[in-house]
């Protein structure tokens, strides 16, 4: 979830509030795929990227494009309130058409385990384990060895010095734009395999996403994949100690104490002062 997060923010330097509703938003795909097509979650995962991407693309050119005009570095107010109302508009008016009953994706693993010596492993958390790193080693991959992966981190290296390069900056943006909202849907619908689904899911996860891109460092995709792995392990072993309602107390406080330690974040680069 936090990695495209992290991707929007490191190409656009854009706070996406509404990242959460599109996951959501990929729940709920990834259900009706199950339900209408008997498509196993876990492909309707992967079936939400295309179509997202391309929701994403235009939701860029046809509303954030108009506020940042192109520079990541302008509007910022603007650019909250806009991504803000937009997450507002996809909850409720998922409320309206699909209301607040929640749903959930019936499978032949989703209770099931698996057993590694006393541990049992949830066979569906397992599997959306698994299919999150191929996704993330995928991004890795294109972004480190696609002349189209490479043209992106130069455009948020440097948009100026980029745009000198022939390189479309304004594309880039609407790219990462998509790319991120893709691997949020397909988030969501591996989430859909264990987790209930309904319009104001989207509060549960992210101030989750939001702290794992920090404590990773903000515009560093290794680092919102890192924070991400951390976050889940603070919370299994808070558990171990706090009742459920309190399994986010010692996220909290990791995040604190990195920030304290570390400001810029584990992977994240110190501004330099002049």
């Amino acid at each position: 979830m936090s990695i495209g997060l992290g991707l929007i923010f490191g190409v656009m330097r854009v706070v996406n509030f509404a990242q959460g509703d599109f996951m959501m938003l990929g729940m709920y795909v990834t259900y009706f795929y199950a339900v209408a097509g008997s498509i196993d979650p876990l492909v309707g995962a992967l079936l939400a990227v295309p179509p997202f991407f391309v929701l994403g693309w235009i939701v860029h050119r046809l509303l954030l494009a108009r506020v940042t005009g192109g520079d990541p570095g302008r509007q910022h107010d603007a650019q909250l309130i806009l991504t803000l109302g937009l997450s507002l508009v996809i909850t409720n008016a998922t409320t309206m058409i699909l209301t607040p009953t929640p749903r959930g994706i019936r499978t032949s693993y989703a209770t099931q385990a698996f057993a590694v010596g006393p541990v049992l492993l949830n066979q569906a958390r397992s599997y959306a384990f698994v299919m999150a790193l191929v996704l993330a080693g995928l991004v890795y991959l294109f972004l480190t060895r696609t002349d189209l992966g490479r043209a992106l981190r130069a455009a948020a290296d440097d948009p100026e010095a980029a745009s000198y390069q022939a390189i479309d900056v304004r594309t880039m943006h609407g790219l990462a734009f998509g790319v991120g909202i893709a691997l949020v849907a397909a988030a969501g619908g591996l989430l859909a395999t264990y987790y209930p689904i309904e319009p104001n899911v989207a509060g549960n996860f992210i101030v989750l996403m939001f702290v794992a891109v920090v404590l990773g460092g903000l515009g560093s995709i290794p680092g919102a994949f890192v924070g991400g792995i951390l976050i889940g392990l603070v919370q299994s072993l808070t558990l171990l100690v706090l009742p459920f309602q309190l399994q986010n107390t010692g996220v909290f406080v990791a995040f604190l104490l990195v920030l304290y330690l570390r400001p810029q974040g584990l992977f994240g680069r110190r501004a330099r002062t002049v």
